[in-house]
């Protein structure tokens, strides 16, 4: 009798000398990240639906669509509300679905899936993710291209929930390379423009997180003068873990839930290339045409403890 298929799928299990991560079938999540036997990530059980997003990759946007709605050419579109209470579409179209094993080494899985049209998205995109780790950490690189005979415009993001060994959430501080904060209302939905990051919302030199409730999108997030990548950190009395990215990916959404399964109080640093309910604002929307592809890259890399 066959065993019945867990919500997550097979599990692929990519390993270096110094580095582990564990990534799923179904919706290519990162379920686990470790190096020296250390965890970098929140994990869950296999046979749970991924808690909260954890892990999940982003496409064709990330975060949330205002009522789901958003026009294409000038043609009003109706995406499903997968965010039911609070009337939204929710981080894309990718995360329930089996992507296919494309190519697998020691260190490196790619993964593929395909956005077919469907009520809401009227133009296929074939999209790819390759998690690889090696001695300096991991690295994620994503990959959309339109297959469609119309330009479409789209966003990437990622979803980890981040976490410093078995330090406390509450015993870290918090780096961002952000300058700008997007005011979200009660459906995390943007009630304004960006403004400059000022006080208690300027990350930019560290803040504690105790005490700190956030499910906040900074934006703005660029490299630091003659660097080439965005760097957030999470540091603690023990070490700490930085988030780089490229440049495309210039917002980053932080969520601090306080009953994430596992250890409770947790925190999510999620690198997007949009803020929420981009497909209406356009505020970083990037475009392709038939046949064009679109490339970007983050990942993560532990740091030492300071002595």
């Amino acid at each position: 009798m066959n065993e019945p298929m867990p919500p997550t799928g097979e599990q692929f299990e990519i390993a270096g000398d110094r580095a582990r991560a564990v990534v799923t079938e179904v919706g290519a999540v990162l379920r686990a990240f470790e190096m020296d036997g250390r965890a970098y990530c929140e994990t869950f059980d296999a046979g749970e639906r991924p808690p909260r997003g954890s892990g999940a990759v982003l496409v064709p946007w990330p975060n949330r669509v205002r009522d789901g709605r958003w026009a294409w050419g000038g043609t009003p579109q109706q995406l499903a509300l997968t965010e039911p209470r609070a009337g939204n579409a929710i981080h894309g179209l990718l995360r329930h679905v089996r992507w296919r094993p494309v190519g697998q080494t020691r260190g490196a899985i790619t993964l593929d899936a395909v956005v077919v049209p469907q009520p809401g998205w009227p133009v296929p995109l074939h999209t790819t993710v390759r998690y690889a780790v090696d001695d300096d950490g991991l690295a994620v690189t994503h990959s959309v291209r339109n297959r469609g005979v119309e330009p479409v415009p789209f966003g990437v993001g990622a979803h980890p929930y981040l976490r410093v060994g078995d330090t406390a959430t509450d015993d870290l501080v918090l780096t961002l390379a952000a300058g700008t904060r997007l005011a979200l209302d009660d459906r995390q939905l943007p009630s304004g423009p960006p403004t400059p990051v000022t006080g208690a919302d300027d990350f930019r030199s560290g803040r504690p997180l105790r005490g700190r409730v956030l499910d906040t999108a900074f934006g703005d997030c660029a490299p630091a003068a003659g660097d080439t990548r965005v760097r957030h950190r999470l540091t603690g009395p023990d070490g700490g873990l930085e988030l780089w990215a490229d440049p495309a990916f210039g917002w980053v959404q932080v969520f601090t839930p306080d009953d994430h399964p596992g250890r409770g109080r947790a925190v999510a640093v999620e690198p997007m290339t949009c803020p929420p309910d981009a497909l209406n604002s356009g505020l970083g929307l990037i475009t392709l045409g038939p046949e064009e592809s679109w490339t970007g890259s983050w990942g993560l890399r532990p740091l030492p403890r300071r002595l």
